[in-house]
């Protein structure tokens, strides 16, 4: 299992350089809106793996939000921690994207839903 965490975190060798110089902008967007690199840098690997981020926390977002705030009370108190914690995953997803880095989000970065 250590073996395969190690290939997820190294993606970055996955991506050619220059793909990943010319689609910093579009990848860190991603995880403020999700098809934005799919659009602007269609072509483009590395923008397309971020946008798979953005879309993965935009669901895991929403889903978790419904879902919290259906449960009284209890779901309701967890909600704001929910949402800080889907916020520090975009923060996260936002830096590695702007840096060039192909690091899968924790928990939900090794699901893949656009290929």
């Amino acid at each position: 299992m250590m073996t395969d965490f190690h290939e997820e975190t190294n993606q970055t060798t996955t991506f050619s350089s220059e793909d990943i110089e010319g689609n910093k902008v579009m990848a860190g967007l991603a995880y403020i809106i999700f098809f934005l690199p799919l659009v602007a840098c269609p072509n483009s690997p590395f923008g397309r793996y971020h946008a798979n981020q953005g879309l993965l926390l935009l669901l895991l977002g929403l889903g978790g939000s419904i879902v919290l705030s259906i449960i009284p009370i209890i779901g309701w108190m967890l909600l704001p921690f929910f949402a800080l914690g889907v916020f520090i995953l975009a923060v996260i997803g936002l830096i590695n994207g702007l840096n060039g880095k192909g690091k899968p989000l924790p928990i939900i970065g090794k699901y893949q839903l656009i290929k």
